[in-house]
């Protein structure tokens, strides 16, 4: 009876061992399957804490370019040493790193003057990051929308142009550049002034494109063409149009050809961050860049 049951446990081991030895190939297959051209030329987003706790290894493993988002928690909670810390390797690595700002509960056009005051001191947070951080770029939500400021829209637009004024020019010194990002703007028209009047800070534009699927009121191409000239970043995830799902790209139904023929015809790409929110979508999307995009061959 013993000979039976060591003989059970040995053919559960052995079991164990081969499906974990399978697991590993294929996690590693994925490396073999991905064009290091993809993975050098894109950001992928990464809150700080996740970073820090789960998926530094992943990260440097892969070789993929983090963008690193510094939420209220890690403002509060990571010193300026630990984050040093962390991206150490990446810089070793020659990895390239961007930073996505916070933003919830933030209103840089608020008319309320405590609120704005709060929005100053955590991108004034931000800023004691950037030299240990060395950002390519930094990205913000402008944060405006039509349905609760629509009625003091001058004023918003006013105080928040002073806000982003001031950021983008700290950022500018310090070897960075900001980005806005739309999120719920409906038009085009109604991020341009912003764009126009911020050109000697360097402020560019991150077109979010799952952003716009969902909540723009006029096609990606309209945005293109009116803020084209102002894209220094773009933010790629797909979606069925109804809500911010954060889908691995052609997953939804994001018609993509607009941004693909925008981009084959710039003389260099923006900067390409893909945004997925769980791990197993990455690698789809990066896939989806290679075939899809077709944007990284050599000539």
């Amino acid at each position: 009876m013993a000979f039976f049951i060591e003989t059970y446990l040995l053919i559960i081991f052995l079991l164990v061992v081969l499906f974990f030895t399978y697991a590993e190939k294929r996690h590693g297959s994925r490396e073999m399957n991905i064009d290091r051209r993809v993975l050098d030329a894109v950001q992928v987003n990464v809150p700080l804490r996740m970073l820090y706790e789960t998926y530094s290894d992943v990260f440097l493993k892969f070789g993929l370019n983090p963008e690193i988002g510094l939420d209220a928690d890690a403002l509060e909670n990571f010193s300026v040493l630990e984050v040093k810390e962390i991206v150490l390797p990446f810089h070793r690595k020659n990895r390239s790193i961007t930073v996505h700002g916070p933003f919830l509960d933030l209103s840089p056009g608020s008319p309320d003057p405590a609120i704005r005051e709060i929005t100053r001191h955590r991108f004034g947070q931000l800023l004691t990051f950037v030299s240990v951080l060395k950002p390519k770029s930094v990205v913000c939500h402008l944060g405006y929308e039509e349905d609760r400021y629509g009625y003091i829209k001058e004023t918003w637009f006013e105080k928040s142009l002073t806000m982003w004024a001031w950021f983008g020019e700290e950022l500018r010194k310090a070897g960075s550049c900001l980005m806005i990002e739309n999120v719920y703007e409906h038009l085009p028209d109604d991020m341009l002034p912003f764009f126009q009047r911020l050109q000697q800070h360097q402020v560019g534009f991150c077109l979010d494109v799952g952003h716009q699927a969902v909540f723009g009121k006029v096609p990606l191409s309209s945005w293109m063409k009116i803020l084209g000239l102002y894209i220094g970043q773009i933010h790629l995830h797909d979606n069925r149009g109804e809500r911010d799902e954060h889908l691995p790209l052609g997953k939804g139904d994001i018609d993509f050809s607009p941004i693909i023929h925008f981009l084959r015809n710039r003389h260099a790409l923006p900067i390409i961050t893909l945004e997925p929110h769980e791990e197993k979508d990455l690698w789809p999307s990066l896939a989806y860049l290679k075939d899809v995009f077709s944007l990284f061959e050599t000539g």
